[in-house]
């Protein structure tokens, strides 16, 4: 296999793997939501408190952050951005070293001009 496939297909797993734990923690989130429930309403632990909506909420919430990162942030800020910003980054140095030497070079050359006169 090809260097390029290999990182191709290395992302593509890294993707499946993130989106596999999103709806694993989804099916976590759902069960478990309905545990705490039963606990608070049907086992009477607390339950004039109504904690367990306290608990979901959190939870909730975690859930929703964990999602817009594997959705939304991974699905524009992916390898391909990465490879663009880098890109970018490097001609910006290239351009200042350049702009450097140039700088380097006229004052070099204004410095030799002005010791033979």
């Amino acid at each position: 296999m090809e260097p390029n496939q290999q990182e191709l297909f290395e992302y593509a797993r890294k993707r499946v793997k993130q989106k596999k734990r999103v709806y694993f923690h989804f099916i976590l989130f759902f069960v478990s939501s309905f545990f705490f429930y039963i606990i608070n309403k049907m086992l009477d632990v607390d339950p004039e408190d109504d904690w367990y909506l306290w608990a979901i909420t959190a939870w909730a919430f975690i859930f929703i952050m964990h999602f817009i990162k594997v959705f939304v942030t991974e699905s524009f800020i992916n390898k391909k951005w990465e490879q663009d910003q880098i890109a970018k980054l490097v001609a910006r140095q290239e351009r200042r070293i350049g702009q450097l030497e140039k700088k380097l070079e006229n004052d070099t050359s204004n410095t030799t001009t002005t010791t033979l006169d």
